[in-house]
């Protein structure tokens, strides 16, 4: 019979049966999370009033009176391990928006695929205080994270503000990430108005919440989308976008970040978890930070 039903020639293969049921199963598949995506997902609204875990329990404001800006409730959290932690939130920060003087951009590589890895925005202000902007998950208490239920609706989209001390502390002290640290470059006064941005997008999210998604509303899309309302087409569409580990490169060969002798030699002296071992827990741990990072753009070595 040749591998073939009954002696007729139009009778298919087992192959070609096997392919086609195969077909079935998948338009079965895909027919069935469209209709629980649209029967229980989508009808489904974020929400402001549930019990969160400690760590992202308050929604930061902030008000503005020309250059004065008051943030409320930023997290002030001291990480020794991510469960031996001291736990404060400062009722108010005070920071002039003509004190501005870096932006820096953060990558942490918290898993060994390179391309998931979480970024976040830090500002330095000319008093010492470092604010970190930080696009993450909101979670309920006793409830983890994992990509792929914040495919379903989930989470709750947070922009954590914290002192530069617990944001990138947690990563580089009570994680033991692999860590980069870089100047942002912007246009004259677009640092302010990508901060002036960000206050926005507090202000927002702490009256009408919004669904986190674990490739559109991600730390690093949230960023872009930012930026590029700021400043049009600042960022072009990238698949790097989506897989935060590869970011350095391509905000390197947009000049989004500052030139520290070629890219590699950048990316080594980014690199912030080893050198941020020498803190005592007493020293100011933004200025330490700082010690180890270039004060400004540095010559390709020949």
């Amino acid at each position: 019979m040749n591998g073939k039903f009954g002696t007729g020639g139009n009778e298919m293969t087992w192959l070609e049966r096997i392919g086609i049921l195969l077909v079935a199963f998948i338009l079965i598949v895909i027919l069935r999370s469209i209709y629980l995506w649209w029967t229980r997902v989508r009808p489904l609204q974020p929400s402001l009033d549930l019990v969160w875990e400690n760590d992202c329990e308050y929604a930061t404001t902030a008000t503005v009176d020309g250059n004065d800006i008051t943030f409320h409730m930023v997290r002030d959290f001291v990480w020794r391990t991510t469960r031996d932690r001291d736990e404060q939130w400062a009722e108010e920060v005070k920071v002039r928006l003509d004190e501005l003087k870096d932006v820096w951009f953060m990558v942490d590589h918290f898993h060994s695929i390179h391309g998931m890895a979480h970024t976040y925005l830090t500002f330095d202000f000319e008093d010492g205080t470092c604010l970190s902007f930080s696009f993450e998950a909101r979670r309920e208490k006793g409830e983890r994270y994992h990509p792929w239920k914040g495919f379903w609706r989930a989470y709750e989209l947070y922009l954590l503000v914290g002192f530069e001390r617990d944001v990138t502390g947690l990563r580089t002290h009570g994680r033991g990430n692999r860590d980069y640290m870089f100047r942002a470059i912007t246009p004259p006064g677009k640092d302010k108005e990508l901060l002036m941005g960000l206050i926005g997008k507090l202000n927002s999210l702490s009256v009408s919440p919004e669904w986190y998604h674990s490739l559109l509303t991600t730390c690093n899309t949230s960023i872009v989308q930012i930026v590029n309302r700021v400043t049009p087409g600042r960022i072009p569409f990238l698949w790097r976008n989506f897989f935060p580990g590869y970011t350095p490169r391509a905000a390197f060969k947009l000049k989004l970040i500052e030139d520290w002798g070629g890219f590699e030699k950048t990316l080594e002296l980014a690199r912030i978890d080893e050198k941020s071992q020498s803190w005592d827990g007493v020293q100011d741990y933004s200025a330490m930070l700082r010690t180890h990072l270039p004060k400004g753009p540095l010559p390709e070595e020949p």
